[in-house]
């Protein structure tokens, strides 16, 4: 048995039949490249001869009795690969938007906890003779930068799939354990560090007071203005989240983003962060919603080699204001700029630790209830958002990629989204490319195509207003 950090663990906690803390990925991909033609066997093949390389695909989760202590990975014995890989076709003649139908549909069901959790759809019959992988993961499993490492194993740099070594040691797999053995193992856990609380809360106070020094400017040379979670106004983007999930996605060209960044001396995140927001404000403009004052965007950060926590995921938080309240995308840009300034001087301040701590801190059945309180629409639409939207940006391959065969055209992320906040937009650098995913709550946000389309228009107006200038802008 393997028991799950506080952080793994949390994305459990919070899940609720209409709260999915699932990853999605749609890899589009080229079958032409495959040798012998298409087969869906062969992605199913690929993965079994990888399974030893990527060994939480045949874990699965058993919550603690009573939640002693957080709950416990086993080698699942009745793990069947079958399970996990289905084959999908969709109606002719199988446009991005007839996928997105798919990927939403896929991304509205829960994931079984009786079994490892994961699955992969290969979706056949799309336009041009592609086919799509799309492939959906818990959260307490996979981070940005697992997720990439995963992607790693089953990718491959050239379109004939070589062969990989078998593993050293024959799998075995756990014997269930009984109720009574997850809570003595729970107990005899706590027993081995019993200062583990201890530490968590003095590294949790010392961050917090780092993080007032810099926002008050005690010891600095000037004041920050950070934004702050619960500060952003309710929009529509705001009301509580049904289980209803809609998908769309897109690319830019990365090298225009990167023009935008040089010539305006900001960074690429911030140009994600900018096209974020010029097609949010256009998309609540529409529908006569838009407020008077920034959105607040929750930015994750990996902290992957700066933490003292194990675990899979190993993020933070950053948050940032999204300034709506100005239609010069400019003005946008850089304002943004200024703000993720703020934002990272916090963040750095805060510490790589804090949000691991915070979930070390609270009893697991404690910490549980809190959050499926906070999840009942009577609350969540009561108190003031967390966040308006969550935007992640994740690095991604610089190169050709193929699986089984089939070439990679693109790389589609949908993050989970967080009860009262309906939006999620995510990026991934891939071959040249920007590719990006938008996921939202059907029943709040069901046009979701307006924001993906908005923000590879967005993303043109900046390279436009770019190549206007004739040196960098500064504020």
């Amino acid at each position: 048995m393997q028991r799950l950090s506080g952080m793994d663990a949390s994305f459990l906690y919070m899940e609720t039949p209409t709260h999915h803390m699932h990853v999605c990925g749609t890899l589009l991909l080229d079958p032409s490249t495959m040798k012998d033609g298409y087969s869906f066997d062969r992605f199913k093949e690929l993965i079994r001869a990888r399974l030893h390389l990527m060994p939480m695909l045949r874990r699965r989760v058993l919550m603690v009795p009573l939640n002693i202590d957080h709950p416990v990975w086993i080698e699942d014995p009745d793990f069947n690969l079958d399970r996990h890989i289905h084959r999908l076709t969709v109606h002719p003649p199988g446009t991005p938007h007839e996928l997105a139908d798919v990927v939403g549909d896929i991304a509205s069901r829960p994931l079984d906890r009786s079994l490892p959790l994961w699955e992969m759809n290969v979706v056949e019959g799309l336009e041009d003779g592609a086919v799509a992988l799309v492939t959906k993961m818990h959260h307490a499993c996979i981070d940005g930068i697992t997720g990439a490492d995963m992607m790693s194993h089953l990718l491959d740099l050239e379109p004939d799939t070589p062969s990989v070594p078998p593993p050293a040691d024959e799998w075995v797999p756990d014997a269930v354990p009984s109720d009574v053995a997850l809570c003595a193992d729970a107990l005899v856990s706590r027993a081995k560090d019993p200062l583990r609380t201890v530490r968590a809360l003095s590294r949790t106070g010392r961050s917090l007071i780092e993080m007032g020094r810099q926002v008050i400017g005690i010891g600095t040379d000037q004041r920050l203005r950070p934004a702050l979670p619960f500060t952003g106004p309710r929009t529509l983007f705001n009301a509580p989240i049904t289980a209803n999930r809609v998908v769309a996605f897109g690319q830019a060209r990365l090298d225009d983003l990167k023009l935008i960044k040089n010539t305006f001396a900001t960074t690429v995140n911030d140009v994600v962060l900018a096209a974020s927001a010029m097609t949010l404000r256009r998309y609540l403009l529409h529908h006569d919603d838009l407020p008077d004052r920034p959105l607040i965007a929750a930015v994750p950060v990996s902290v992957h080699g700066k933490t003292e926590h194990g675990g899979t995921n190993q993020v933070s938080n950053m948050f940032v204001r999204l300034p709506v309240d100005t239609d010069d995308p400019v003005e946008q840009l850089l304002r943004i700029h200024e703000e993720t300034k703020d934002a990272k001087a916090v963040h750095n301040a805060m510490g790589a630790d804090l949000i691991q701590d915070m979930a070390l801190i609270a009893p697991p059945g404690i910490y549980n209830l809190a959050l499926r309180l906070y999840a009942l629409p009577q609350v969540s639409a009561t108190l003031p958002p967390v966040q308006n939207v969550v935007i992640s940006n994740v690095p991604g391959p610089p190169i050709p990629l193929y699986i089984a065969g089939a070439r990679v055209k693109g790389i589609y992320p949908f993050g989970p989204l967080i009860e009262g906040s309906g939006v999620n937009i995510t990026v991934l650098s891939n071959m040249g490319n920007m590719d990006f995913g938008v996921i939202a709550c059907g029943d709040t946000v069901p046009d979701v195509w307006q924001i993906a389309d908005g923000f590879s228009a967005a993303v043109l107006e900046l390279r436009a207003a770019a190549k206007s200038q004739t040196a960098p802008t500064e504020r």
